[in-house]
């Protein structure tokens, strides 16, 4: 029989997974400088396969305004160039030799602007996550059988209370990747 502090421990669980999640995909979002976590979604037609960039080449950003990647396999380059390109990140990679470099332009106001939209729509992606859990787990306690009414309200109101705080990390995630993508 599942009990009340199991049912609030797996909450806590997927409403933490779903902010992790959040702060992964906030991280591939550009701002004004190079992080190497930018081409984290990038996949690679590998081998018959579509394959993280990460495993078929080191990414490395050896200035602020230049990321670079180095292909384990040399002919790999052209296809490596290409998932770039496709990602829609407004990057355009070049290669010089073994090393793949990939300059990052400056963001317009333009472009701040909708990398800004983009940061809603994956931390409400995350939000809409950790709703989705306080559902699921709410859903269990009406169902548990031989507890109190009082027991499953307060319950409910724990459970209430974690994602409130889930949502507020969420929000200040939100707040500083603004920040740091409107930063000239």
């Amino acid at each position: 029989m599942t009990t009340i502090p199991e049912l609030l421990k797996a909450a806590r669980e997927s409403m933490d997974k779903a902010v992790d999640n959040t702060k992964r995909e906030l991280s591939t979002v550009r701002s004004g400088k190079a992080t190497t976590s930018l081409l984290d979604l990038v996949r690679v037609e590998a081998y018959g396969s579509m394959v993280p960039l990460n495993q078929i080449g080191l990414v490395s950003a050896p200035e602020p305004r230049m990321l670079t990647v180095q292909p384990f396999d040399k002919s790999m380059t052209p296809n490596i160039e290409k998932a770039i390109r496709e990602a829609d990140l407004g990057l355009n990679p070049a290669s010089q030799g073994d090393i793949i470099r990939v300059p990052l332009p400056l963001l317009t106001e333009e472009r701040r602007k909708e990398l800004a939209r983009l940061v809603h729509k994956l931390s409400e992606e995350g939000k809409v996550a950790i709703r989705h859990a306080r559902g699921d787990i709410i859903h269990k306690i009406k169902k548990l059988e031989h507890i109190s009414d009082d027991d499953k309200k307060r319950a409910e109101k724990d459970v209430q209370k974690l994602t409130d705080e889930h949502v507020h990390v969420i929000d200040e995630l939100i707040v500083a990747k603004e920040a740091e993508i409107m930063e000239i």
